[in-house]
């Protein structure tokens, strides 16, 4: 028993020690992803952003106001412009994908009722009063007599069965048999 339980533990233990080292992997390679990530950032800056230098005359100081609202007003048109076209997608992509479930069916389809209604009805509703051949099926089917041949004649003659038993069971019945084999 103290066998199965040093196992036991010897697996926790080892099960412990994966899952701390797997988690010290993770939190390192998140790190490095962190850092790329600023570096990225930086790299991105630098170059849409150049080193802000502030001139000393107030001319060339409103100067550089004017092109930073021109710079401000071209990214609102462009963000506008983005907004415009993700919208129009957006809402192609919720008609796409409405057309997608009307298509598979997912929608809840009435329950459908049996009709009663015979070839003829069927034919004039969808019709009209364009319907003119009789479906009637019965109608054109060849009418067959039955014959009498002489083996239906003879089953008849022999009777029912069941009487015959009843005859032949009991004594009565075998005194009937042995009296007719003399």
């Amino acid at each position: 028993f103290s066998h199965l339980q040093k196992k036991r533990r010897a697996a926790t233990a080892r099960r412990q020690h994966l899952k701390s080292a797997m988690l010290q992997l993770a939190a390192t390679e998140i790190e490095r992803e962190a850092a790329a990530k600023e570096v990225e950032k930086q790299n991105y800056l630098a170059e849409r952003c150049p080193p802000l230098s502030l001139p000393g005359s107030m001319q060339e100081l409103q100067d550089l106001c004017k092109k930073l609202h021109a710079k401000i007003e071209s990214v609102d048109e462009d963000r506008y412009d983005t907004e415009v076209k993700l919208q129009k997608t957006t809402k192609e992509l919720e008609d796409l994908s409405q057309k997608l479930f009307d298509l598979r069916g997912k929608f809840k389809r009435p329950p459908l009722r049996r009709v009663r209604m015979s070839a003829d009805a069927m034919l004039r509703a969808l019709l009209g009063s364009k319907h003119k051949v009789c479906m009637d099926l019965r109608a054109n089917l060849k009418q067959v007599k039955k014959e009498d041949t002489e083996k239906e004649k003879d089953l008849r003659d022999v009777g029912d069965w069941r009487k015959n038993i009843e005859e032949k069971s009991g004594m009565e019945g075998r005194k009937k048999m042995f009296e007719a084999g003399e």
